[in-house]
């Protein structure tokens, strides 16, 4: 979307023109009437500039049609009335972006990048002339690309060698300004005057960036020239913004925003950085987290503190501090040491599992470490393996998992993760893999794969350096094993024939189940590539049904008994696999927005699937209902969201499945004594004896996100993390959507914990986890177990970052922050007191009756 303006000041009777999605619309500026539009789109040509002469009521689009068609539409400002439309083809057919050099005059490159075109289109006439990139750029190797430029009568042309700066000057003459070595981004021209445009271009130069403003005529005069010191992890800088303000002796200064590689925003003033902002947080495509390094002992004051100098330091300040006497640069100073002081920024675990790294990756190929305990930034990476080079043009970030964890008592050995990703939006093109250790965020190794990189399989299996097994599917079906050593090899041909898993294939509607055939044959066989076969399919029908939501349980879900007690003493056993996957299906007609279709035209159908048969073990339709759907997979319990179109509101269901074979265990008692059989072994591939049991309740709001606690041993009862449309994260008890729940409880399923049934489920305003904050742009919500195993740890993100502990029973095994020891002492001291008097009392009245 861009803006076609000619000042930046609009009167009521100007009209803003917009160019957005292949239409041109006319805004009137009195009260927002679209007065007309102009599609583009039926025409089957690429716009690439709509121009607006200052002063006309004239606008022309331009661009290219089939490659090799330059079109010009020349249109009347007031009503869209189309007044010319001319064509002019060029033989060597056009590539890349044009850049506008003046009002009536645009620059653009060959197919072959060799040959510069100026295309001039004055009075609804187009013309071509061609001038040779060797003319301009002399050496030059490869094909050039053209740096728009909003400046008028200047572009430039980026070879692999050297960037040049052009000048258009007359009717089609180019004159080189400059040529420069180093990466270069230009801002767009700022008028500080009325015949007077400015603009900014900035060049790196090793780990500095050098910043010029020029005037848009005078290319050999600098308004302005500095030099400022940058951290090379921000990368290249990609935009460029001016702003001009008057000094105290009437000159011009200028003010320098800029946008870099990391998604980072600084501010520029004077030679220096006024203040940056990491908005790269902002864009989180994947989490994980990283346990801190232990404590050590035996670690002396004069370390702790750096020397007694800053001992004694900081001593005196805080003594300032408390005699009233403290600066506020001293008070400052005062608060920075309490909070690297503070038990919750230490940069060592704690005994509850409260202190981590939340390590994030963005979609700037960025790398962070959070601290959980106060949100700062521990590290920052900018991984090279992201970088756009020739052998990786368009390089992106996929996701993050767990590579080496070392056990607690090595302490010589850092946890690092893996990060992959690959090497353009097609899934079929190379990958990429990123060693990192998560405590300093060093980049320890990375592999440019020559296949690609489909699916990611995380293996339960660690080798003797406890680096996690994980399996690479590419493309064409082959599985590739990594880290690719005879160790890992030898464990997992042990474990080879217990290897399933499954693929979903969203746009046709196929679900199927892989398992390992043998070593790959032909020229990508290596003893790491496998070759793959297929167990199963499930094929939903395309006029019937699309697949809209699929999930499943966390690898790392910890689940305390399988056992259920019931009211009046009774068992039932959860049905716990891994291998359950849920999937969502909408009819085709609902797959769009809510209300599009009638209830009857649209439904939503759930299954429940095990990975490893194919077999679906439940399905359940509701009729009258579409997506989105969000959907959250638990132990033996899954949870969905979607839109109920007959009775216009949003509706949640539970689905509940339990183990049947083992009914003949209905005894709390055996249960108690360990007279049972949950010890023995299980096949998926014997039909299983399974029940379920469902409900579902109105919900009052549309959801972004949804996810569940998660414990240390599963012994916590679950809550519901929800996202709401309003981008907050609201805590909902698992046990309003219990299944059983009945209108009318018996008393023993009121003792079991039992809520009355009701059509909705209820929105308590205690329980927003964020309180009266807003998560702007709410994408996702993870949740991580603590050591305490009361406690969960939860972070969201979108826009904004929010992380709290929750404790879904309450901390029950634990001590509150504010609880009286003083109290607790003294009560047990007066006990003792109290038992010693009252002996001493019995004594002595034993010893009277004894007279």
């Amino acid at each position: 979307v861009y803006t076609v303006q000619t000042n930046l000041k609009f009167d009521k009777d100007n009209v803003l023109v917009v160019f957005s999605n292949g239409r041109l619309h006319a805004i009137s500026c009195i009260d927002g009437e679209v007065l007309w539009k102009k599609d583009f789109e039926a025409e089957s040509f690429e716009v690439q500039q709509v121009i607006q002469p200052p002063g006309s009521d004239l606008i022309y689009v331009v661009g290219f049609a089939a490659s090799y068609q330059f079109e010009m539409y020349q249109i009347n400002a007031k009503n869209g009335e189309l007044l010319k439309h001319e064509s002019a083809s060029f033989s060597s057919g056009f590539s890349g972006e044009v850049s506008l050099v003046s009002t009536e005059t645009v620059v653009a490159l060959d197919s072959t990048g060799s040959i510069f075109l100026t295309i001039s289109f004055q009075d609804g006439k187009i013309g071509f002339q061609q001038t040779p990139i060797s003319n301009l750029v002399e050496d030059s190797l490869g094909p050039a690309v053209i740096i728009p430029s909003s400046v008028s009568g200047i572009f430039a042309i980026k070879t692999d060698a050297v960037t040049v700066f052009i000048r258009v000057i007359g009717e089609g003459k180019l004159e080189v300004v400059e040529k420069t070595t180093h990466e270069i981004a230009v801002s767009d021209a700022l008028s500080i005057s009325e015949d007077q445009e400015a603009f900014a271009l900035i060049q790196h130069a090793s780990s500095e960036i050098h910043l010029t403003v020029k005037l848009a005529h005078d290319w050999d005069g600098n308004l302005l020239k500095e030099s400022i010191k940058m951290d090379r992890q921000r990368g290249l800088v990609h935009k460029v913004f001016i702003n001009n303000y008057i000094r105290t002796d009437r000159s011009y200064g200028f003010r320098v925003l800029i946008a870099m590689e990391d998604h980072s925003l600084l501010l520029l003033q004077q030679g220096e950085i006024v203040w940056s902002r990491e908005d790269g947080l902002a864009s989180i495509i994947d989490v994980t987290t990283s346990e801190l390094p232990v404590e050590r002992n035996g670690v002396s004051v004069a370390k702790v503190e750096h020397n007694l100098f800053e001992w004694l330091k900081g001593h005196m300040l805080k003594l300032k501090g408390t005699l009233m006497l403290a600066s506020p640069e001293d008070m400052a100073a005062i608060q920075s040491m309490r909070l690297k002081s503070s038990e919750k920024s230490k940069m060592t675990r704690d005994h509850n599992g409260f202190r981590k790294l939340l390590i994030v990756l963005t979609r700037a190929g960025k790398l962070f470490a959070l601290h959980t305990g106060d949100g700062r930034i521990v590290w920052s990476h900018l991984l090279r393996s992201l970088h756009k080079s020739e052998a990786c043009q368009s390089p992106i970030g996929l996701n993050l998992y767990q590579w080496q964890v070392p056990h607690h008592h090595a302490m010589d050995e850092n946890p690092s993760v893996l990060v992959v990703s690959r090497c353009g939006p097609s899934s079929d093109t190379p990958g990429v893999l990123s060693f990192v250790d998560t405590y300093t965020g060093k980049e320890l190794s990375s592999l440019s794969l020559d296949h690609a990189v489909v699916q990611v399989i995380p293996l339960p299996y660690t080798d003797s350096t406890e680096q996690r097994l994980h399996l690479l599917i590419n493309a064409d079906k082959h599985a590739h094993l990594y880290p690719k050593t005879s160790e890992a090899l030898s464990i997992f041909k042990r474990e080879f024939l217990n290897i399933y898993w499954y693929s979903v294939e969203d746009q046709n509607g196929i679900i199927k189940g892989h398992a390992l055939k043998c070593k790959c044959t032909g020229k990508v066989a290596d003893e790491f590539c496998f070759d793959t076969r297929d167990l199963w399919s499930v094929v939903f029908p395309s006029e019937s049904e699309k697949i809209v939501a699929t999930v499943t349980r966390k690898l790392n879900e910890v689940v305390h008994t399988q056992a259920k007690v019931v009211a009046d003493q009774d068992v039932m056993y959860k049905y716990i696999s891994r291998n359950l996957l849920f999937v969502a299906t909408v009819a085709p007609k609902g797959s769009g927005e809510i209300g599009s279709v009638t209830p009857e035209e649209s439904w939503l159908v759930a299954y429940l699937i095990d990975t490893v048969t194919g077999r679906i073990l439940h399905r359940v339709t509701h009729h009258g209902s579409q997506g989105p759907v969000h959907a959250v997979f638990s132990e033996n319990w899954v949870v969905y969201h979607y839109f109920n179109l007959r009775a216009h509101r949003y509706e949640m269901s539970v689905i509940e499945i339990y183990d049947q074979s083992r009914a003949d265990n209905k005894d709390v008692w055996k249960l108690v004594l360990g007279k049972h059989n949950l010890t023995s072994p299980i096949s998926l591939f014997s039909r299983p004896e399974v029940i379920t049991k469902s409900q579902s309740y109105f919900f009052t709001h549309s959801l972004k996100a949804i996810a569940v606690t998660s414990t240390a041993k599963g012994i916590t009862s679950k809550q519901l993390l929800l996202g709401t449309i309003g981008d907050q994260v609201l805590a909902l008890d698992k046990r309003f959507l219990d299944p059983r729940r009945t209108v009318n409880p018996t008393q023993a399923e009121k003792e079991e914990g039992i809520i009355p049934l009701t059509d909705s489920l209820p929105i308590i305003p205690q329980s927003y986890v964020t309180h009266a904050l807003r998560v702007e742009g709410l994408r996702g919500i993870i949740t991580v177990p603590a050591k305490l195993e009361s406690t969960t740890l939860v972070f969201a993100h979108g826009v904004d970052l929010f992380f709290t502990q929750l404790a879904p029973s309450r901390t029950y095994d634990s001590l509150t922050e504010d609880f009286s020891y003083a109290l607790l002492l003294i009560t047990i001291v007066a006990l003792v007191a109290a038992i010693f008097v009252t002996w001493r009392l019995s004594e002595r009245k034993e010893l009277q009756e004894k007279w």
